[in-house]
């Protein structure tokens, strides 16, 4: 499991830039611009999701401020992209497998 980030998708003025809220914040009082997956090279959690709606495609910026993302559409559709926000700290799917002992004490070892 991991923990639920909710979601709340919201159009803004123009038709290639939608906003997201969540019930998580992912910057602090900060916020982080994304022009590329070049830009995403932090440990934080907004350059990880920046790397993951990248890699998604169809993508020309990510913006995130607190608990708020703006993304500029390269194509029109915004499919997947709330799925790829809620699942950002979920490190347990279904069907996956618990670790052995020898594999938790190998990432001890790490």
């Amino acid at each position: 499991m991991g923990q639920v980030v909710r979601v709340i998708e919201k159009p803004s003025s123009r038709a290639d830039v939608v906003r997201f809220e969540t019930n998580r914040v992912l910057t602090g009082m900060g916020h982080r611009r994304f022009r590329s997956a070049d830009d995403a090279v932090g440990a934080t959690p907004a350059d990880e999701l920046a790397r993951r709606l990248f890699a998604r495609g169809g993508i020309d910026a990510v913006h995130v401020n607190g608990n708020v993302i703006t993304v500029d559409l390269a194509q029109r559709g915004t499919d997947g992209i709330v799925e790829i926000i809620e699942g950002l700290y979920t490190y347990w799917q279904p069907g996956m497998a618990p670790l052995s002992d020898e594999e938790l004490i190998a990432q001890l070892d790490e």
